[in-house]
């Protein structure tokens, strides 16, 4: 088995409630190989977070199986670097110890330590602001930190959690941009959750569309369009409505389920 192949097998999520059981996620059979940049897309309540934080290890399935690295997944661990929306830094380090932390509990020997977090912050344009604190840096900046940290662990596996979806339109871009080339020069595996269509089919080698809830895999699509993708291409949008459609049966489906709640109620 590839060093970062991932597989879902029979996937089911089931949370408990005081009224009734909630079906997140069913049946979800995935196979992703080394190297892959997959995005998990569909409307709000779709399982797209549940199933991330499955792959993490962050939320158990209630039945079926993931792999990853070859090894059932029962936890976190170290071949699964996870980014986050809301950036999880640490706010009294600086960006240079933030970066560090993780290379410091691992024990690793200073001079590597600095070595590694000084290639790092040149990757990700972040060297002139190595001794600023979160709360001086904008939101991008700040998401750059976030990836760096990843990174700084060496894990193969990436799992992003709409790490851009709080960021303005020309910084989404940019980050987007680096993104590519980070995962083009790093050759990680990514599995890369959002509800933008268009920053799906920019970024992504596969799309998977799920379901709203219960969260099944709708439809699993190769992207095949060229590298550097132009949005404004007619084969870019044509995708684009192709998954639009897909989506908004889904968000359709939402409204409905709300409507008929709200009449029993």
């Amino acid at each position: 088995m590839n060093a970062s192949h991932i597989q879902v097998q029979g996937v089911n999520k089931v949370f408990k409630t005081a009224e009734r059981d909630v079906v997140a996620l069913q049946d979800i059979n995935l196979d992703i190989p080394q190297g892959q940049f997959v995005c998990l897309l569909g409307p709000s309540g779709c399982g797209k977070s549940t199933l991330l934080n499955a792959i993490a290890g962050f939320a158990l399935p209630s039945s079926g199986a993931i792999t990853a690295d070859g090894k059932l997944v029962t936890g976190p661990g170290p071949e699964r670097g996870m980014v986050f929306q809301e950036y999880a830094l640490f706010p009294w380090m600086t960006v240079e110890k933030n970066i560090a932390f993780g290379l410091e509990i691992k024990g690793m020997a200073q001079a590597e330590i600095d070595s590694k977090v000084d290639q790092l912050l040149a990757m990700l344009s972040l060297s002139d602001f190595k001794n600023r604190f979160p709360k001086d840096l904008s939101g991008g900046m700040r998401q750059r930190v976030a990836i760096a940290r990843v990174l700084a662990l060496d894990s193969p596996i990436m799992l992003m959690d709409e790490p851009f979806g709080a960021l303005d339109a020309l910084t989404r871009r940019n980050l987007q941009d680096e993104l590519l080339r980070i995962w083009a020069e790093l050759k990680k595996t990514i599995i890369f959750v959002t509800h933008s269509i268009e920053e799906a089919i920019y970024l992504a080698d596969r799309i998977v569309v799920m379901t709203y809830r219960p969260g099944t895999v709708k439809r699993d699509i190769l992207v095949e369009l060229p590298r550097l993708r132009d949005p404004a291409a007619a084969e870019f949008n044509a995708l684009k409505r192709e998954l639009g459609q897909l989506v908004m049966e889904e968000q359709q489906r939402h409204h409905h389920d709300e409507m008929r709640l709200a009449a029993v109620d």
